[in-house]
């Protein structure tokens, strides 16, 4: 890992390894350089795209800076980029310890409508009604993800559970690999991964997969690991810098897809949502003071 974290000496380590590299690390190398605002913010898949190579080729760029993977490499770009500039920020909105209350709550704000626009030039009708289809075949539809993105799939059960008793968050990462080897064709995954490259959601889904499940993914990355085991990806908008680790913005974005969804599948069977929304208020007339 290199010791010098500001961005001149991001790029001096770049210089340094740049005659070493094939012609196609160079053409990484050189895009990195005139691109290290955006680079942060994008995923393998998408720098490989961006520079026009192999993701292998990225792989291979990253060792030779001595990275251990492409995340690390990614971290270390923020971290050099913020070492330089003082205005850079890991919060939301690139909030800064210099602005005032009004402009903070004016950044976030919008921070995260931009999060929701950028989502919702990227719904696909089409793509929401397969989606919609493979949760009304279900039999069983579980809802997971890792970290944060539990948090969504916790949300999307309860959402869902208003509807009908068919829905299931699946918390731990040791009972998704579980819940998936045991699932068939008659169930579904709703699965939450704003990267769409974790090596828990890989294996889980591998195993779906293998058994005949209908996956759902959502992410921001079309083209992430993930989406290639997927039967459908409802792509969020949101540009996530990678020391935000879980930005609300990116959160909303992925909430406003899953109420589009959920707004989808609920005008399919409207009179037995009713119903359920119903029992479910007379249910809980004893819960309210």
């Amino acid at each position: 890992m290199p010791d010098d974290l500001t961005e001149t000496g991001f790029t001096q380590r770049i210089t340094k390894e740049y005659y070493n590299l094939t012609a196609a690390e160079k053409k990484v190398a050189d895009y990195v350089i005139a691109h290290r605002a955006e680079v942060q913010n994008l995923s393998i898949t998408e720098l490989a795209g961006d520079a026009a190579v192999a993701e292998a080729t990225v792989s291979r760029f990253v060792r030779r800076l001595q990275y251990r993977g492409y995340n690390e490499f990614r971290m270390e770009l923020a971290r050099s980029a913020m070492a330089s500039a003082s205005d850079m920020s890991p919060l939301s909105g690139e909030v800064t310890d210099r602005d005032s209350f009004s402009e903070i709550i004016r950044k976030i704000y919008t921070a995260d409508v931009d999060a929701m626009t950028q989502t919702l030039e990227l719904i696909d009708e089409k793509t929401i009604k397969h989606a919609a289809d493979l949760i009304e075949r279900a039999d069983k539809v579980f809802c997971m993800g890792q970290g944060g993105s539990m948090i969504l799939a916790q949300e999307a059960a309860h959402l869902f559970t208003t509807t009908k008793s068919k829905y299931f968050a699946v918390t731990d990462n040791h009972t998704q690999a579980i819940t998936a080897s045991t699932m068939t064709e008659k169930d579904a995954i709703l699965y939450f991964s704003y990267s769409g490259a974790t090596t828990d959601m890989m294996h889980t889904l591998s195993i779906a997969r293998e058994r005949g499940a209908g996956i759902i993914l959502i992410t921001r990355f079309p083209n992430a690991p993930g989406a290639k085991l997927a039967d459908v990806v409802l792509q969020c908008g949101s540009n996530e810098s990678p020391l935000q680790l879980g930005s609300v913005a990116a959160r909303i974005s992925q909430m406003y897809l899953l109420d589009v969804l959920f707004s989808e599948v609920c005008l399919r069977n409207l009179d037995d949502c009713r119903r359920a929304r119903l029992a479910i208020a007379e249910a809980l007339t004893d819960k309210h003071l």
